[in-house]
């Protein structure tokens, strides 16, 4: 089954996130029989919930997302995806919206997508030849229960010569992912090895999404049904 996607807008607050959002929408969908939302304009975790869900609907969160540094990564990044997802979810009573947000992190530093080049290249920096953590909250608000949970996988970066950096860097890649990288895209060459969930390193960890609609009472995936075939 082609998946068909719907696109919504809302005005956009400035923010960590930064921006504002454009309104674009895809005409061949009238309705969302599915009842799913996916409250993020990030073209990742569009691809990501295609995966397992052929019919969603896009609706990007306008919230502020802003960290609180007395909180451990995890809880900030299950904040953020609750307040996306509780942001969306009034536009769409009786649906299943899903919020998410990453965040990378090394020792007690927490970064985000790189404000500039030079941002970036501190960030590559800061990873190279080390373990970091990427943390992704994701949450679901049902029509019935809200539920929400911290992915943690780790990656161990190789050692980065300047060059390697800066060459990454001027294919544009890095700025606009937390972390200054893509572990899906060029960005695979600096990843020496990884642990835990590799969906949760790109932006959502489609196997804990499922449980968590689950327990909210959302319909069974396609592959649960014996309709799944790998894209």
């Amino acid at each position: 089954m082609k998946a068909r996607v719907k696109y919504h807008s809302f005005p956009r607050k400035r923010g960590l996130a930064g921006g504002m959002g454009l309104r674009y929408v895809d005409r061949s969908m009238n309705t969302n029989n599915s009842k799913l939302v996916l409250a993020s304009q990030s073209p990742r975790r569009v691809e990501l919930l295609k995966e397992i869900y052929p019919q969603f609907e896009v609706a990007p969160s306008s919230i502020e997302e802003i960290l609180d540094i007395g909180l451990r990564p995890e809880e900030n990044s299950r904040n953020i995806a609750r307040a996306k997802a509780e942001h969306v979810a009034p536009n769409f009573p009786g649906c299943w919206v899903i919020g998410a947000d990453t965040l990378v992190t090394l020792d007690d530093e927490i970064f985000l997508k790189p404000v500039d080049e030079k941002d970036a290249e501190r960030i590559l920096k800061r990873l190279s030849g080390r373990a970091h953590r990427v943390v992704t909250g994701v949450c679901v608000v049902g029509p019935e229960k809200t539920i929400d949970k911290a992915v943690v996988s780790q990656i161990k970066v190789k050692p980065l010569t300047d060059q390697e950096i800066k060459d990454y860097i001027a294919t544009g890649e890095p700025m606009d992912k937390a972390g200054a990288y893509a572990i899906q895209g060029k960005g695979s060459f600096m990843v020496r090895s990884f642990s835990g969930s590799k969906t949760n390193i790109i932006g959502l960890p489609l196997d804990e999404l499922k449980v968590l609609l689950k327990k909210t009472r959302y319909p069974p995936a396609r592959e649960e049904l014996g309709q799944y075939s790998p894209g």
